[in-house]
């Protein structure tokens, strides 16, 4: 299902290393919307059921697949379940046996300023809303994403795209709603229904069919996207089978079928993970039986607002993640576990399942004693192991998820960091001390748990406490959950530059958890971006990791250098080429291009991306540097301005627009835009920095000297800080604070030529 989005107008909101989460606008003009009103019938002329004709290359995948149908007479238990599951339901053409409730006239939605309705008119469904060019039109919706709790529709649009519509009926109530709630997107917003970020082919069509090959086009912007089935089939999850059926053809009532291969339970653990994840897509072509970390780059805790820093999910980030940081899945709990795989619910219903583990329980679950363990009264909320340990969250407006973290309710962390606890969120009548009174009174000490000192420290780090950097280390290298270790990896990316840190991170690109890895080269781009050498030959050395995400992450790291012929260098081209198709993968693509010196076509790249995404203010803040080095100082503070305006909060780009407006010569407007910059984030070092600059350019000199002191309290490793006050104070007369300012740089760095002499001038 396409859900909202935490951006409503921007795709590319927030950088995390390399990866960026996929979005954008889209530009259609009017002649594509007039295509779209007058040839929708013939575009649905053609059987719905129909797959798009495959390429050859298609058409060699696919017969390796027999299709759902061909394991039903063999596996009837199993094809049962499945066929009437959300699985089975995923997609499916619209039927007018179970759809024609869904398009009564009297269905009319009210979302933001538009007026929609829905109706059946000479025999077709139509959705009437606002279209890609901001009029609102009637839309013939050909498939249907999902069934229960929300169908949203697809309606085919231009080269070869689908879009999902936002407006989503619910068959409990019944009733038509908008799944981004008050939100009011408008048309040519990524965010809007016609945007990319709600293009079927790249967002939507993966998880909701079978072996999915999205075939995008970048010369023509098109897709010609083909599937082996409509729907997560039986071989979505067990591979292709037909050379089984064929076998069994041949062979029938026979044994010994060497076609077949019992899926372990870990590689089954990967393909649901495939789907049930928040992650960016590497290759397009992931199959059971595969490793999930040579397909996908997970998304995880992070200085972001993804994730609460103890692991509960925040935004729409679905459950592996969460799981991945939980005790279940470090004591070897897997999704078959307490899912039936083929009915998809599951196996046992309430604290029952629970207690198949926790009432005699198998090593390490610990005893429950559910009677004495609630608090609560039998059978009423609060009394189900669920209600406390997997909260919900209501997603898309309908559709509330069980969080998979398996956390523990925890209202210490409520009033010291604003991490939420189950009990004040289903008492929301009650405030955090009563939560903690009545927790304290059960539980005591048994609350003082490592995993409460883990999202302390976690929580610190998002907050950029400097005095939280030796634990974060501890973390990284003795916490036994190689989960919470990548997360501390990762964390550690701001501090990478200090020598315990580097070290600490150097030693975990070797860690035997891929994901530890992965993000521990992360945490050292800015090093290997330097060419440190001990930093350089580890990601080197991880060019040949046995993970394709690691040595993808090493490749990046090393993008300046690397060598395109290389089988690295081909499984970056083909990421970069692959998500292509979103404003965020151009934006990947034109950095490549930019740091490798091919300033011209970084340019055109960044200048494509903002065409199909006029509200992300990182493709201007990407635009205006591409824009600098072109030698367009002047379009470079218009980027700059146009990425502050979408971005007001955002000291960076301040920062970076005082600068630019410092190198055109508008000395006041720089200034201005340094104040900001601080007042904003006052512990910014370099904006303190160059405000103190700029004060001293404009005759300031108390100002500057006291801007000077903010930036070496923000960062007191930087030498060029206490230099340059010192020059000041000699300017100003002031020797003994001059020599004192100078001392203090060469204690930092006792190589700095400059400092040296300037001491030595000061004490003739």
């Amino acid at each position: 299902m396409a859900g909202p989005q935490k951006q409503r107008g921007s795709s590319v909101s927030r950088t995390r290393g390399r990866r960026l989460v996929a979005a954008a606008a889209v530009l259609v003009l009017g002649g594509a919307t007039f295509f779209i009103l007058n040839n929708s019938g013939s575009l649905l002329r053609k059987d719905p059921r129909a797959l798009p004709k495959p390429s050859k290359a298609d058409q060699a995948v696919f017969a390796t697949y027999g299709g759902s149908p061909t394991c039903r007479s063999c596996h009837q238990d199993a094809y049962r379940l499945w066929e009437g599951s959300h699985h089975a339901m995923a997609e499916r053409p619209i039927d007018p046996a179970i759809d024609s409730v869904a398009f009564q006239s009297h269905f009319k939605i009210r979302h933001g300023s538009s007026r929609d309705y829905v109706r059946t008119r000479r025999g077709k469904f139509e959705i009437v809303t606002t279209g890609p060019d901001g009029r609102q039109q009637a839309f013939v919706p050909e498939r249907v994403l999902a069934v229960n709790p929300l169908r949203q529709f697809l309606v085919p649009f231009p080269r070869g795209r689908y879009q999902v519509t936002e407006l989503a009926y619910d068959p409990n109530h019944p009733d038509w709603f908008n799944v981004y709630g008050d939100e009011d997107r408008r048309a040519g917003e990524w965010g809007h229904w016609t945007g990319r970020g709600m293009t079927w082919n790249v967002m939507c069509a993966g998880c909701h069919n079978t072996r999915v090959r999205k075939n995008y086009e970048p010369a023509t912007d098109t897709y010609r996207t083909t599937l082996a089935e409509r729907g997560v089939g039986c071989e979505a999850c067990h591979g292709p089978m037909a050379d089984h059926n064929a076998w069994q053809a041949l062979h029938p009532n026979q044994t010994g079928d060497p076609t077949v291969r019992k899926i372990p339970r870990e590689e089954m653990f990967h393909v649901c993970g495939s789907c049930h994840s928040r992650r960016s897509d590497l290759t397009g072509d992931f199959r059971p039986g595969e490793n999930y970390f040579d397909h996908y780059s997970l998304s995880i805790p992070d200085e972001t607002d993804l994730f609460y820093p103890d692991g509960q999910i925040r935004d729409e980030d679905f459950e592996l993640t969460a799981f991945l940081g939980s005790r279940m899945h470090a004591s070897n709990v897997r999704c078959i576990d307490c899912h039936e795989p083929h009915l998809g619910k599951v196996r046992i219903v309430g604290n029952n399942l629970c207690m198949v583990c926790h009432a005699a329980p198998a090593p390490p679950a610990p005893k429950i004693d559910p009677a004495t363990h609630s608090h609560h009264k039998p059978g009423e909320r609060g009394d189900f192991c669920t209600d406390c340990h997997m909260p919900q969250t209501v997603y898309m407006q309908r559709h509330p998820r069980h969080d998979h973290g398996f956390t523990i309710p925890d209202p210490v962390l409520t009033r010291e960091f604003g991490i939420p606890n189950a009990c004040t969120r289903c008492h929301d009548d009650r405030d955090v001390e009563w939560s903690l009174e009545a927790v304290e009174k059960w539980y005591g000490d048994r609350m003082n748990r490592p995993s409460r000192d883990r999202a302390r420290i976690l929580a610190r780090a998002k907050q950029g406490d400097d005095q939280v950097v030796d634990s974060l280390v501890a973390l990284l290298q003795t916490e036994t959950n190689g989960f919470w270790r990548a997360v501390s990896a990762g964390m550690l990316r701001r501090w990478s530059q200090q020598p315990k840190v580097a070290s600490a991170l150097l030693a975990a690109t070797a860690d035997d958890n891929s994901l530890v890895r992965s993000m521990s080269l992360r945490a050292l781009e800015p090093l290997a971006a330097a060419r440190e050498p001990a930093v350089e030959a580890a990601f080197r050395k991880r060019l040949d990791d046995p993970i394709r995400g690691v040595r993808l992450d090493a490749a990046w790291g090393l993008h300046r250098w690397l060598d395109t012929n290389s089988a690295a260098g081909r499984d970056l081209a083909h990421y970069l080429a692959h998500n292509s198709d979103q404003p965020s993968g151009l934006l990947q693509l034109g950095v490549f291009h930019l740091d490798r010196g091919q300033v011209a076509e970084a340019l055109r790249q960044f200048q494509r991306a903002i065409a199909w995404d006029t509200n992300s203010a990182p493709l201007y803040d990407a635009l205006a540097v591409a824009l600098s080095m072109s030698e367009k100082p002047g379009q470079a503070v218009e980027a700059l301005r146009r990425a502050c305006d979408l971005a007001p909060q955002n000291a960076e780009y301040r920062y970076k627009l005082g600068l630019a407006l410092n190198e055109l010569g508008r000395l006041g407007e720089a200034r201005a835009a340094l104040e900001q910059a601080v007042a904003l984030d006052p512990q910014f070092a370099r904006a303190w920095y160059n405000l103190g600059l700029a004060y001293h350019a404009s005759g300031q000199t108390e100002n500057a000297i006291q801007s000077l002191l903010r930036a070496e309290a923000a960062d007191a490793r930087a030498p060029q800080f206490p230099y340059a006050r010192a020059t000041i104070l000699a300017r100003a007369g002031r020797v003994a604070e001059a020599r004192a300012a100078a001392s203090r740089a060469l204690q930092l760095q006792p190589d700095f030529r400059e400092a040296a002499e300037l001491l030595e001038a000061l004490s003739r």
